[in-house]
């Protein structure tokens, strides 16, 4: 069974829109139009394919029919560009649009150099989806990015992976809070009643790395303080906010941090997927990803 084109593009638009309204703007039709064209995509698959919040959001059969719908679009502006052709149409864009979801820690530190190499080529929008590297590939599943930093080595159906190397984290904090809370008489005790920062509630590094330290033994747990910004979160630390594992890549090294201990390290493992599709942008992007993170040092294994 083939799926309209026509419809699928109205679909990922009401998607990328959030609402029926907004896609039909962006459509240039009525509202209707898209409200039927979506009912017929839907009777076609036998599924609902959307669940009517605000935004709207996919179900798992809509997922399926969301990423073809991108890969479809993206193998039709390539095709354009590979023949010569200039698009007149607004159902064929100029440049392959591709989005990806990169962790905050990576965004503030080794990512940077991908953004030149972004700016320096002409033939791609590339939208960048911060999302914690545990989960991004939630977002590869569901057609929502073609690329995902992760930390999942197994690739999603239809994607491949390859390491992109290591983030080593080290608990640091500044010396005066070390002086006041971390002293090192009885370093177990000391971190189990030491204020510490996380990144966000999902954020598990420092809860890891007391739990590894600490186990069982804490009364209560600690005064946390969440940061949602990777520079400001090494700035919070630098604070006396609390405590907190700073990637090495991001120590500032002028004396406002110290590590706590050196055996008190977390490793995370970062792996870069993206889609199988046969696509120049996707090569191009893949490639800059990866000369970023081997240029940074995260120690490929190449």
């Amino acid at each position: 069974m083939d799926f309209p084109a026509e419809q699928l593009q109205t679909f990922k638009a009401v998607i990328d829109a959030g609402t029926l309204e907004r896609a039909a703007r962006q459509l240039n039709i009525t509202a209707s139009a898209v409200s039927q064209r979506l009912k017929a995509l839907e009777k076609r698959s036998g599924s609902v394919l959307f669940i009517r919040s605000r935004p709207i959001r996919t179900t798992g059969s809509g997922d399926v029919l969301l990423r073809l719908a991108r890969e479809i679009q993206m193998l039709s502006t390539e095709a354009h560009r590979a023949l010569g052709l200039d698009p007149t149409t607004d159902q064929v864009s100029r440049r392959t649009d591709l989005s990806i979801a990169v962790n905050a820690d990576s965004l503030a530190s080794w990512f940077a150099p991908v953004l030149d190499g972004l700016a320096a080529q002409d033939v791609m929008n590339c939208e960048i989806l911060r999302h914690d590297q545990s989960h991004s590939t939630e977002l590869l599943r569901s057609g929502q990015v073609m690329g995902a930093v992760t930390t999942k080595s197994t690739p999603v159906q239809g994607c491949s992976s390859v390491y992109l190397g290591t983030m080593r984290y080290r608990a640091m904090a500044s010396p005066g809070f070390v002086d006041r809370w971390l002293a090192g008489a009885d370093p177990e005790t000391e971190l189990a009643l030491a204020p510490m920062v996380s990144f966000d509630r999902s954020d598990d590094l420092q809860r890891a790395l007391r739990r590894r330290i600490v186990g069982g033994r804490a009364p209560e747990p600690p005064v946390e303080h969440f940061v949602p910004d990777s520079r400001v979160y090494v700035a919070a630390v630098a604070a006396s906010l609390g405590w907190g594992m700073i990637p090495e890549i991001q120590d500032p090294r002028d004396g406002s941090l110290v590590c706590i201990n050196q055996a008190w390290t977390s490793e995370v493992r970062l792996y870069w997927q993206r889609w199988k599709v046969p696509s120049h942008a996707l090569d191009l992007l893949t490639g800059l990803v990866l000369d970023a993170a081997w240029t940074a040092g995260l120690r490929p294994e190449r």
